[in-house]
């Protein structure tokens, strides 16, 4: 009995475990998705995404909260050295910088709301995640970690 029950179970993950690899992928290719692999697992984000030079400028300016597991991912072509600053900004957040090839350069943790002060990249990146402060640290997420989404190449 045993046995049948675990043929049966082998079957099934044979048969189920390709649909969820293919969720898995099509779910990275969600331009409104991003996926961080860390140490402590893989951390799913749902995004909007600031691409015009008006929507970088914005950001997240003006809004009172952020809800964990959403953010703002600013995506910067070509890659090169950016500056961000909290300016209007009334939630702290931590500030993902993102290279090209999808790997975290640097993490700027628990900025500090409506402040002008200069938040460097420290090289080139191509995109930057904002999520709420305290992120990065609460889920293990640190520099060299890989980052999923379509605009990192991942080559």
């Amino acid at each position: 009995m045993i046995r049948r029950c675990f043929r049966v179970f082998s079957i099934l993950c044979l048969i189920l475990l390709p649909s969820l690899l293919i969720a898995r992928a099509a779910g990275a290719a969600d331009p409104n998705t991003l996926e961080i692999v860390s140490k402590t697992g893989v951390h799913v984000f749902s995004v909007e995404l600031a691409v015009t030079g008006d929507e970088q400028a914005r950001g997240l300016m003006f809004r009172r909260e952020l809800p964990e597991g959403r953010g703002m991912l600013f995506d910067f072509k070509p890659e090169r050295e950016v500056t961000m600053w909290m300016e209007n900004t009334y939630v702290s957040l931590d500030m993902i910088f993102i290279r090209r090839d999808g790997r975290i350069l640097r993490i700027a943790e628990n900025t500090e709301p409506l402040s002008r002060r200069i938040i460097a990249s420290g090289g080139a990146v191509r995109g930057v995640l904002e999520v709420v402060a305290g992120t990065a640290s609460k889920l293990g997420i640190a520099p060299g970690d890989k980052v999923a989404h379509p605009i990192f190449n991942s080559r």
